[in-house]
């Protein structure tokens, strides 16, 4: 993926975020996209970070949904958990192209935000409960953290219980 469309998500986010008037804090660090490295850089519990995978659910033959799947980021998604949500046969790991295409940034950079309307987005509740919520910022070198509920407000996810311990 070329590196301006990361650019452009990430200014798309703070563009969202300056526009709804939401609190949040930027952390610059080293370059990390795994959840355990970054939330050390960071300085916090991997359970304040916000894991996020793109997931590919058949519903049947024909039918296949894209699902961002939001989950702390000391757990881990529950896949049948999301497969009985959306009453399909199959849930499982989207392929990196369609992730990277879909999230609009790399793996480790991926916003828990869906910009793409092919992007159903679903977070557990656990994630917008938190009073401190962190992730990438569509780049591996810089953070964002705002509250659970800041994030709920604005990125309108689908709340289910779909994380499982790690």
């Amino acid at each position: 993926m070329p590196d301006h469309d990361s650019h452009d998500t990430y200014d798309r986010l703070i563009a969202l975020l300056d526009t709804a008037r939401v609190g949040y804090r930027l952390i610059d660090h080293e370059p990390e996209g795994g959840t355990e490295a970054v939330c050390a850089l960071r300085g916090h519990p991997a359970s304040e970070a916000a894991k996020c995978i793109v997931l590919r659910v058949k519903v049947d033959r024909r039918t296949t949904r894209h699902v961002l799947a939001v989950v702390p980021g000391d757990r881990r998604v529950d896949l049948d958990a999301v497969r009985e949500l959306f009453g399909a046969r199959y849930a499982g790991f989207s392929d990196a192209e369609t992730a990277e295409r879909l999230a609009r940034s790399v793996p480790g950079t991926v916003l828990p935000f869906a910009f793409d309307p092919g992007l159903e987005l679903v977070a557990d509740p656990d994630v917008v409960a938190r009073p401190r919520l962190y992730f990438n910022a569509a780049r591996l070198d810089r953070s964002l953290v705002i509250s659970g509920e800041d994030y709920a407000r604005l990125a309108e996810p689908r709340v289910e219980r779909i994380a499982s311990p790690a």
